[in-house]
């Protein structure tokens, strides 16, 4: 039995296999792949389609998010299956030997800022962009516009902070930044009053630029695009 989902036809079986849509979660492990120079076959995910719950994509990501990633040379020579884009960055990165400290304390101090975006930056930037972008007009939602939109600019002041006198997140680029610097790109779609605030945040809108100046992020955010 393959262990690819059938729906998605695969030309190289012996590279990573990416699934994926190019939203803030999603472009992440395409600009790590890109950095690390890894190959690998990207398949788009197509939410208007439903295909995040297709039955083969959930033997990888059984919580049907996206990204997703199977990689037939895993551990031992067997095939493994990754869900949630943290896991993925840590795991390439790992295998890559690059885009993660040697050094235990820096390489922790990456893991710190990689499970802040998990538990903060994501969540709260995502709530903020659908009360600002989605939710529906003709209801009243102005608390939970003011609580998303209060929390992400308390986070990106958090970021600003760490940023002062720093290029990067942890010292060196990282998988730290791959994780945090596409949410704070999102709100160049989500717009709003956390987009016009940016500029109050000059450490952050300098990382952005340097972020953004990466030809590996520029391929990145190609893959699986919509």
């Amino acid at each position: 039995m393959s262990i690819f989902p059938t729906h998605w036809p695969v030309e190289h079986p012996d590279r990573l296999q990416l699934y994926s849509l190019a939203t803030p979660n999603g472009v992440k492990v395409g600009i790590v792949l890109e950095e690390l120079g890894l190959p690998y076959e990207a398949h788009r995910v197509d939410f208007s389609k439903r295909e995040q719950f297709d039955p083969g994509f959930l033997t990888i990501n059984p919580n049907n998010k996206i990204p997703a990633l199977i990689d037939p040379n895993g551990p031992g020579g067997q095939p493994l299956r990754i869900m949630e884009s943290g896991a993925i960055l840590h795991y390439l990165a790992t295998k890559a030997g690059e885009l993660l400290p040697t050094e235990p304390g820096k390489a922790n101090q990456v893991l710190q800022w990689m499970f802040f975006q998990a538990g903060s930056v994501g969540p709260m930037f995502g709530q903020y962009g659908h009360f600002s972008k989605y939710a529906p007009q003709d209801q009243d939602h102005t608390y939970a516009k003011k609580r998303f939109t209060d929390e992400a600019l308390r986070i990106l002041n958090v970021i600003n902070g760490r940023l002062e006198g720093r290029d990067w997140l942890v010292d060196d680029y990282s998988i730290a930044d791959i994780m945090v610097a596409p949410w704070i790109g999102a709100f160049d779609f989500y717009g709003g009053p956390v987009a016009e605030a940016l500029s109050d945040y000059p450490n952050v809108e300098a990382y952005m630029k340097r972020f953004n100046a990466r030809p590996a992020v520029a391929r990145g955010r190609k893959v699986c695009a919509r």
